[in-house]
C-alpha cells in the first residue's frame, strides 16, 4: 500500500508539474507571436517610410529638373534677345556707314 501511495504521489506530482510547463509553454508561444506581430509591423512601417522617402526624392528631382529646364529657356531667350539686338545694331551701322 505505501508503494502505490508513493507512486499516487509521484504521479500526481508529475501530472502538476506538466500542467504548469503547459501554460509557461502556452505564454512563451503568445510571447513569441506578439513579438513576431511587433517585428512583421516595424518592417512594414520601415518599408513605408522608404516608399515615401523614395517618393520624396523623386519628387525633389523633378521639379530640380523643371527648374533648370526653365532656367536654361530663359538663358536662350536672353541670348536670342541679345543676338537680335547686336544683330540690329550691325544693320544700322552698315546703313549709316553707307549713307556717309
Amino acid at each position: 500500500m505505501k508503494k502505490f501511495t508513493v507512486l499516487s504521489l509521484v504521479a500526481a506530482a508529475s501530472l502538476g508539474l506538466a500542467a504548469c510547463s503547459e501554460k509557461a509553454a502556452d505564454e512563451s508561444a503568445n510571447a513569441a507571436d506578439a513579438m513576431a506581430t511587433e517585428a512583421v509591423e516595424g518592417a512594414d512601417n520601415a518599408a513605408d517610410a522608404a516608399m515615401g522617402a523614395a517618393g520624396n526624392a523623386a519628387d525633389a528631382m523633378g521639379d530640380a529638373a523643371a527648374n533648370g529646364a526653365a532656367t536654361a529657356t530663359m538663358g536662350a531667350d536672353n541670348a536670342v534677345d541679345a543676338m537680335a539686338d547686336s544683330a540690329k545694331s550691325a544693320v544700322d551701322n552698315a546703313a549709316d556707314a553707307m549713307k556717309k
